[in-house]
C-alpha cells in the first residue's frame, strides 16, 4: 500500500515546478476504492459461495474501470492487473470487502475511490494483493487522480514486495513511485541486495526513464517514506507540455518500465522459494506489521475523514486493519 495519502491534497509542488497543482508527499497506495455500490439482486437460492463470487466480480468490475484516467493510463493498470491474475489467480481468494468499502463516494460527489484486495491461499507466499484508484476534486478547480497497485508477501519468504503509484495532480503533471521495497536490512544482508537489486538490473529501468526529457527526480518530504524504499526505487516527477505528450510518455516509457519491474517481482520474488528460519519469520511478521500500521496512520487516518466523512473513513480503515492484521 502506498504511503503518502495524508499529503496528497495539500502538499504543494516544489518551487522548481511551474505548475500550481498539488501532489502527494510520497507513495500512495491509496487504499481507497470507494463510491456508492450498485445494489445486487440476490436470489433466495444463491449459495454463500455464489454470493461471494458475485461480490468479488462486482468489485473487480468497478476497480478495473479506472474511470477518471486516460486510455494509456487505464491500459497500463489493466495490463499489470492481468499479469498478476495470469500468474496467481489460482493462488488468490476472492475479494470479500463489503460493497461500501470496495466502492464509495462522499456526500458531495467530489471524492470517489475503489479498493480491491485479494488474500492468498494458506499455501501461497502471497499475503494479499491490493489495487485502488481515487479521484478527488481539488480546491483550485483541478482534480487529483491516483491509481495504485501493490503486492505483499507473507513470512514464508523474505523477498521484496511490489509497489506502484501513479499520481496525477493534473493531466500534465505526474508523480510515479515504482519499487520493490526490501523486507530486510540491506547493509546486514549484502546477498539480498545482490540477488534482488543488482543481479536483476533494476537500476537500468530507472536509467531508461531518466533519458526522457520531461522526467525529473521526485523527493518525498517524508523521511520515513524515503527509508522504506529500495536503492533502485523509481521516484520521479513528469511534467509535459500537453496531454498528448503525457499519454505518449505513459504508453512508450512508463508502461514498459512498470511491466518489467513487475515481471522481475513475479519471477524473482514471488515465484522462487526461499528458506526462512523460524526466528527470521518472527522478525518479518513484526516488521511487516509495523510498516502496515504506520502506512495506515500516515496514509489514511487523517485524509479519509476529510475526503469521505468519519463514518466511511472508520469503515474503510477497520476493513484495512483486518486485512493487514494490525
Amino acid at each position: 500500500m502506498a504511503l503518502v495519502f495524508s499529503h496528497c491534497l495539500y502538499s504543494p509542488l516544489s518551487s522548481s515546478s511551474s505548475s500550481s497543482s498539488y501532489v502527494p508527499a510520497g507513495p500512495l497506495q491509496s487504499l481507497l476504492k470507494l463510491s456508492r455500490p450498485r445494489v445486487l439482486s440476490v436470489s433466495a437460492s444463491t449459495t454463500p459461495s455464489q454470493r461471494m463470487d458475485n461480490l468479488h466480480n462486482e468489485g473487480r468490475r468497478k476497480f478495473i474501470e479506472f474511470p477518471y484516467v486516460s486510455a494509456p493510463h487505464k491500459k497500463l493498470m489493466v495490463d499489470l492487473v492481468s499479469m498478476l491474475d495470469t500468474r496467481f489467480d489460482s493462488h488468490l481468494l476472492p475479494c470479500t470487502l463489503p460493497p461500501n468499502v470496495q466502492y464509495c463516494q462522499n456526500q458531495g460527489g467530489t471524492s470517489h475511490a475503489s479498493l480491491h484486495i485479494r488474500s492468498g491461499h494458506v499455501s501461497s507466499p502471497i499475503d494479499f494483493i491490493l489495487g485502488s484508484w481515487i479521484h478527488c476534486q481539488l480546491p483550485n478547480g483541478g482534480a487529483l487522480n491516483i491509481t495504485s497497485l501493490s503486492t505483499y508477501l507473507n513470512s514464508s519468504t523474505d523477498s521484496p514486495n511490489f509497489l506502484m503509484d501513479l499520481i496525477f495532480s493534473s493531466p500534465t503533471s505526474l508523480v510515479l513511485i515504482l519499487d520493490l521495497p526490501p523486507r530486510k536490512d540491506l547493509v546486514l544482508d549484502p546477498d539480498y541486495l545482490q540477488k534482488f537489486y543488482e543481479d536483476t538490473k533494476l537500476d537500468a529501468q530507472r536509467q531508461l526513464l531518466e533519458k526522457v526529457p520531461e522526467v525529473k527526480p521526485y523527493f518525498s518530504p517524508s523521511l520515513y517514506i524515503r527509508s522504506l524504499v529500495s536503492p533502485t526505487a523509481i521516484l520521479v516527477r513528469i511534467e509535459s507540455e500537453g496531454v498528448e505528450r503525457m499519454d505518449e510518455i505513459i504508453r512508450d516509457h512508463v508502461g514498459p518500465v512498470a511491466k518489467q519491474v513487475l515481471q522481475v517481482w513475479l519471477d524473482k520474488c514471488a515465484s522462487e522459494k526461499r528458506e526462512v528460519a523460524e526466528t527470521e519469520r518472527d522478525y518479518l511478521q513484526k516488521r511487516d506489521k509495523l510498516v502496515r500500521t504506520k502506512t495506515i496512520e500516515i496514509d489514511l487516518a487523517s485524509s479519509l475523514p476529510r475526503l469521505f466523512g468519519p463514518e466511511t473513513a472508520d469503515r474503510v480503515i477497520a476493513a484495512l486493519k483486518e486485512c493487514f492484521s494490525v
